[in-house]
């Protein structure tokens, strides 16, 4: 990595077919969703229900989930803070490629440092980045616990588990904030529609 980084002999290749050539193919516009909050809190939940609800208009979406790229990407990385940061890096590049493809791309990760997601933001124009944060509470969240995850880490067996001994840095000006009305959570397809109307609202879903 640090030879590439140093490295004076490599050139940005210019192609004939750009970003704007792509999104009129698909008829919208590149994007990266990116969704936040702690285990348990919905988020693959909803990637998987806005993925579908874009896919039923006619819209071309992909996921990157944070578990999935860890069996392949990310699969040299472990949970310490630099391999957080790093994690989130390549998840940030890989979903920049995506959106330049002309994809909405749903990027579904704890993510809970504010500096790495703030720094994916930042690849991007700022538009083209939506920040969804899954608001809910730890109390809510660890009674899901559907992996198991929250009783191993109050028993001590997982060192630095997210919002147990290591922070989760709430969003500052996220895009969408998504959280219980009046305790109880919104459904799958609330919930996607409520990502899919700011899509609509923002122009994502056609090329004019």
């Amino acid at each position: 990595m640090s030879t590439a980084i140093n490295s004076t002999n490599i050139f940005w290749q210019e192609y004939l077919v750009g970003k704007a050539e792509r999104q009129k193919l698909l008829n919208q516009k590149g994007c990266v969703i990116w969704i936040t909050g702690l285990s348990g809190s919905g988020k693959s939940t909803l990637a998987c229900s806005l993925s579908r609800e874009l896919h039923s208009r006619g819209k071309l979406s992909y996921i990157l989930d944070g578990d999935n790229l860890r069996h392949g990407l990310n699969k040299d990385l472990g949970f310490k803070a630099e391999d957080r940061t790093e994690n989130i890096r390549r998840v940030g590049e890989v979903a920049k490629l995506f959106a330049d493809a002309g994809l909405l791309c749903i990027a579904s990760l704890i993510s809970p440092y504010r500096k790495d997601r703030d720094a994916c933001r930042a690849m991007l124009p700022d538009a083209n980045f939506i920040e969804v944060f899954m608001n809910m509470p730890l109390e809510l969240c660890e009674s899901r616990d559907a992996k198991g995850l929250y009783k191993l880490a109050r028993e001590g067996k997982i060192k630095g588990f997210t919002g147990i001994d290591d922070p989760y840095e709430e969003p500052l000006n996220c895009e969408i904030e998504i959280k219980q009305n009046d305790g109880v959570c919104p459904v799958p397809a609330a919930l996607a529609d409520q990502v899919v109307t700011y899509l609509e609202e923002k122009g994502f879903l056609q090329v004019e």
